[in-house]
């Protein structure tokens, strides 16, 4: 009976035994992982690493005019992602001043791009706005795909830098001496207020220096279905708000330049009209178009006193056609001219009797009293029902 006990707790004592050794980790495992240690942040890791080696050597200085990388460019549009183009070896240098025409030919009417910036696919991309307000580069592989299927709305609510509200009756087609110039046209990637592609333009320019070529890649695209690589640089000298001209790049993609091919520069001038760039500010020129911008602030002129001035041997000045000019669009209605119906949402305007105004919302509703080109120089489109 003993023997029998005894060899019972040998038994439990063996089989106790096999099991802890089992439950043992075997020899080299390295049993529970430790916890993972915090990851940093990539700014707070890049800090760091800049902190243990040397510093990062500073960016090199970037002219007004020269294009932004695309990485911070498109919104997520479905589109492909925004490639960067070639950079221009151009310089104000290359510019010829201007000489009566609105625009001049430039390295020999072949744009700064490298064969791998064509692209098939549609795309666009508009440079931020610089510490100034100014825009930058804009380009676009324009395909009938961009192309707007409806008419442009209402762009009047942008001020780009330089921006005045100034008229010179009987001196400029449409009185107003400057439009919001698109950088690429409305009619080529639909873009309507985007502030990013409007700068100050004269009359002269938008209609005279780009809209021609603007038309031209609109012809090509709708004839052959094809793409243009298309690129507009506003050109800005030291700290202007006023852009001096645009430099304009255009290049068929898939007959790699046999329908469309230049590179021009357009001249932000208008004649009879001198232009202080840095400003924006003019005033009229009593010997023709100015030959040069001016670059620089002009002085102030202090008023002329009531009493009357001395003799003098000089002629009397000649007095200038009186300038209005206001840095908010008119309200107030134009004593002469024909009653108008602007519709806010839409951008067109109406004559009274139209049926579309009876349509329209209360809110949307504006009455303007001027011309017609006053109307549409406001950044409103005359209606197609009516014609006004």
């Amino acid at each position: 009976m003993r023997r029998t006990k005894i060899w019972l707790l040998s038994v439990v004592s063996s089989i106790a035994l096999l099991l802890s050794a089992c439950a043992a980790p075997a020899a080299g495992d390295a049993g529970p992982s430790p916890t993972p240690e915090p990851v940093e942040s990539g700014e707070e890791a890049a800090s760091e690493s800049a902190s243990e080696g040397m510093p990062a050597p500073s960016p090199e200085p970037v002219e007004p005019w020269q294009e932004r990388p695309a990485e911070n460019a498109a919104p997520d549009d479905g589109r492909q992602s925004i490639p960067q183009l070639s950079g221009l070896s151009f310089s104000n240098n290359d510019i010829a001043p201007y000489s009566g025409e609105p625009y001049a030919i430039v390295n020999n009417n072949v744009p700064y791009f490298s064969e791998s910036d064509l692209s098939p696919e549609s795309f666009e991309y508009y440079s931020d706005l610089d510490s100034l307000g100014r825009c930058g580069t804009a380009y676009a592989s324009i395909g009938l795909d961009m192309m707007p299927a409806e008419e442009r709305e209402s762009i009047g609510q942008i001020k780009p830098t330089g921006w005045h509200t100034v008229k010179y009756s009987d001196v400029i087609d449409g009185n107003y001496l400057y439009n919001r110039c698109h950088l690429i046209g409305y009619q080529l990637t639909g873009e309507n207020a985007n502030e990013k592609n409007l700068i100050t333009g004269t009359r002269y320019l938008n209609v005279q220096g780009m809209l021609p070529f603007e038309d031209m890649v609109t012809d090509y695209v709708k004839e052959t279905g094809n793409h243009v690589l298309y690129r507009a640089t506003p050109i800005f000298e030291g700290d202007n708000l006023l852009a001096s001209g645009v430099l304009m790049e255009a290049e068929s993609v898939e007959d790699t330049g046999e329908g469309i091919l230049f590179c021009v520069y357009a001249y932000n001038v208008q004649p009879n009209i001198i232009i202080n760039y840095a400003t924006g500010e003019s005033s009229l020129s009593p010997e023709g178009p100015a030959s040069e911008p001016i670059t620089t602030p002009e002085p102030t002129v202090e008023p002329v006193p009531t009493a009357a001035p001395e003799p003098t041997a000089e002629p009397a000045p000649i007095e200038a056609p009186a300038i209005t000019e206001t840095q908010e669009p008119i309200d107030e209605p134009v004593p002469q001219g024909t009653t108008y119906i602007l519709n806010t949402n839409t951008g067109k305007f109406h004559y009274p009797t139209c049926g579309s105004v009876k349509q329209m919302k209360e809110k949307n509703k504006q009455e303007f009293s001027g011309t017609r080109d006053e109307a549409i120089s406001m950044g409103y489109d005359p209606c197609k029902k009516c014609n006004p």
